[in-house]
């Protein structure tokens, strides 16, 4: 089974009774140009970094695994005429393995921006992590910009847009998000994950790393 793919798609991952559906995209890219690949390949065998729009395909076809942070963009929608409330936000780590052996690869070559939005960020090598609400900040307008926070009640017109920054510098974690709901006398608990599995986030630590140089048109080290 490949490592990475293209599964920035509309995922209907509600059980049947639920009243909720949601959407999420996992390679985003901070700033829109900073992120770390583990990739099982040599420098000779690995493209040019793709535009950002382009990463999953492109991490797909490498088998390529995100080093030290995944961000998650869900989208969560009602599906029903009542409301529903989401009560909480959950990170979920099913599995924590021993770094991966494979070399790091740089999309930028250092970046930066002004805008850093809000989000809920988990530390994956905690022994039970927690979802952190960490506001945002423009810089250019000189304004913070506030996390969503819990609860949210949310309908088909009105749905809660979540974005998780979870990083690790200690394993190969499995994780999901869990998202606890209630509507009524009903509640339940929904699952995000990566098109029907886990995310995936390994450590770079102490892994040779490279950045394109598009002076030469080559992976150099360091």
């Amino acid at each position: 089974m490949p490592d990475g793919g293209d599964r920035e798609r509309e995922h209907g991952g509600a059980p049947e009774a639920a009243p909720l559906s949601w959407s999420a995209r996992s390679h985003v890219w901070r700033h829109g140009c900073g992120h770390r690949y583990l990739i099982d390949s040599p420098p000779s065998r690995v493209p040019p970094p793709p535009a950002p729009q382009d990463a999953p395909s492109w991490a797909g076809a490498l088998g390529a695994v995100h080093g030290g942070e995944t961000i998650v963009e869900a989208t969560v929608y009602g599906t029903g005429t009542a409301p529903v409330v989401v009560e909480a936000l959950h990170i979920r780590v099913a599995e924590r393995r021993a770094l991966l052996d494979r070399p790091v690869y740089r999309m930028d070559d250092g970046c930066g921006g002004s805008l850093t939005p809000a989000a809920f960020t988990a530390d994956l090598d905690a022994s039970r992590p927690i979802a952190e609400p960490v506001d945002g900040y423009d810089g250019e307008g000189g304004r913070p910009l506030p996390t969503t926070r819990l609860p949210y009640r949310v309908t088909a017109d009105d749905p809660l847009a979540l974005r998780v920054e979870a990083r690790t510098g200690g394993c190969d974690c499995d994780w999901y998000i869990e998202v606890e709901w209630s509507s009524g006398d009903d509640s339940g608990t929904l699952r995000i994950d990566d098109g029907g599995r886990p995310f995936r986030t390994s450590g770079t630590e102490g892994r040779p790393e490279y950045r394109w140089a598009p002076e030469t048109g080559i992976w150099e080290r360091g």
